[in-house]
């Protein structure tokens, strides 16, 4: 339980200060160090980062869609089928950025299997 804090802590930590100078796929790169450094067993490898992840992003999109109440996100939500809720795209927006930190650690893992070998 402690190795999952501490690899959600340090996974979300870095993404964060890697999104401030690199692009989106910044957070793939975070998770995958995260799972080299502290390798975790079994699912926890995908679960743990992929909450990171979705956490930091769907805070970072509720933080820059409310400066503008909203509008670009329900107008996005518009073009997918969402029905207009921009919380729902904001949700997708997470997932989606989980999923990719996910694969990405499992990656990690089996990077540093290969070279503990």
């Amino acid at each position: 339980m402690k190795k999952n804090s501490i690899n959600f802590i340090v996974t979300l930590v870095l993404a964060i200060l890697l999104s401030q100078f690199l692009p989106w796929w910044s957070v793939m790169l975070a998770s995958f160090i995260s799972a080299v450094l502290i390798r975790l067993k079994k699912s926890a490898v995908f679960f743990v980062p992929f909450l990171a992840i979705a956490v930091f992003w769907i805070a970072y999109a509720f933080y820059l869609s409310s400066a503008n109440d909203f509008i670009l996100a329900k107008k996005i939500a518009v073009l997918l089928p969402l029905e207009g809720n921009p919380y729902l795209l904001m949700l997708l927006t997470g997932v989606l950025g989980g999923i990719a930190a996910g694969i990405s650690a499992v990656f990690g893992k089996q990077v540093a299997l290969v070279l503990k070998s």
